[in-house]
């Protein structure tokens, strides 16, 4: 069963959480990230991507720029922008993206867990990107960007969940996206202690939905500690990780589109026909798939609607029935010649926040020559992958809204 435990949030004062929250490390290049910061020293964003302090020329893998961020998060605490409660506590998380909203749970989860496979993911990680976080973490001596966890319903949770946000939050504003984030402390030990107990008893697996590479490092983190400490007792602080738990039924994917360079120098028409041979092919003028296995794609400025011919994917496999899957294996690898998505030059995925005018603004551009619009991975589709030991095609979740990095950290 799932181990869920309160901490020590270190989080904002009340009056400064709407200028220190910020968008997650991995949402934005440098370049944007220096236009966000530059109006607002408190940002974030100068703790989890704090090359915006220092010159463009400088690596983002140097150690100046990990040291820099370890500064910029002492900096925070000894002006007393940022303190840490005095008992453990866990917090409610809530977001609304237009007419979405999803509430969450901020825990600490066990590396234990992950390691055991009870934290289950559907992802693989790159060796550099752990490494990156494993260096900011180390570095900081806390882990400030939370992986997002999901699992399903439960319903005494949800009224755990409804009784404590229907007091007044910490935190409450919106964003400049004009997304709401409000935020709640549940500092109760009888509470807490129910909250634990739900998971322990009631919660066989949690699920990585996003930030693989940050629960892999905390996972990392862990066992290096253990190793190192003689004195191990299994209580310390970095054998858990932070995290925000979503109910399943509250999670939002968005598609993850995508869009290609050239037809292999055939023309629209050719390419149109080589299609045809495993996917029906209508001009609809329809943007969005309306259902899975469904796509629709943007062509020599017009849309198509195209469906996989019977037979020509496994139904029954929770891997190769995904409609990434679907794609890649029947169009993207034998007639455009991506072979290998994550290493593709002529590739671009486009998530699904930007809409389908930024593939149109792609292929009229003259840049690329066919972009698809896909429909969005289910969160049971998720699930069913995980639990079966496999990992989804690359790109083939977008999770809106993003959870912002600085609300609250927990040190090691």
């Amino acid at each position: 069963m799932s181990v869920v435990r309160p901490f020590r949030g270190l989080r904002p004062s009340r009056d400064f959480a709407e200028k220190i929250a910020s968008p997650p490390y991995d949402v934005l290049d440098s370049r944007e990230a220096r236009d966000l910061v530059k109006d607002n020293p408190l940002s974030f964003l100068r703790v989890v991507k704090p090359e915006v302090d220092l010159a463009p020329e400088v690596s983002l893998y140097s150690d100046e720029v990990y040291q820099q961020g370890a500064r910029n998060l002492r900096r925070l605490m000894e002006d007393g922008l940022m303190v840490q409660d005095g008992k453990p506590c866990f917090y409610f998380y809530r977001q609304i993206m237009g007419d979405h909203s999803q509430t969450g749970l901020v825990a600490s989860v066990s590396a234990e867990d992950y390691d055991n496979n009870i934290i289950k993911k559907h992802e693989f990680t790159r060796k550099e990107k752990e490494e990156d976080r494993i260096r900011h973490i180390e570095t900081q001596n806390a882990q400030c960007g939370p992986v997002f966890l999901t699992y399903p319903d439960l319903g005494d949770l949800d009224e755990i969940q409804k009784s404590v946000c229907a007091g007044e939050p910490e935190y409450d504003f919106t964003a400049d996206d004009g997304i709401q984030h409000t935020f709640w402390v549940v500092s109760d030990r009888e509470i807490s202690g129910r909250i634990s107990g739900l998971f322990t008893n009631e919660v066989p697996f949690l699920y990585v939905a996003d930030g693989h590479h940050r629960s892999a490092s905390g996972a990392i983190i862990a066992k290096r500690r253990k190793d190192a400490n003689s004195g191990h007792t299994g209580c310390e602080e970095y054998n858990y990780f932070l995290a925000v738990i979503f109910p399943k039924s509250q999670m939002k994917i968005l598609a993850y589109n995508r869009a290609v360079q050239d037809l292999k120098d055939r023309t629209p028409q050719q390419f149109i026909e080589e299609v045809s041979k495993r996917f029906s092919v209508e001009k609809t003028g329809t943007k969005e798939p309306s259902k899975s296995q469904e796509f629709s794609m943007y062509l020599d400025s017009d849309w198509y609607t195209i469906m996989p011919l019977a037979g020509t994917f496994q139904g029954n496999d929770p891997v190769k029935s995904l409609d990434a899957s679907i794609l890649q294996e029947n169009l993207l690898n034998p007639v455009l010649g991506v072979e290998n998505p994550r290493t593709a030059a002529h590739i671009k995925f486009v998530g699904g926040i930007r809409g389908t005018a930024e593939l149109e603004k792609l292929v009229d551009s003259g840049k690329y020559a066919v972009a698809f619009s896909m429909y969005p991975t289910s969160v049971d589709q998720l699930i069913a992958v995980a639990d079966s030991g496999n990992v989804m095609p690359p790109k083939s979740t977008w999770f809106e809204p993003k959870l912002r990095s600085g609300l609250v950290v927990h040190a090691l």
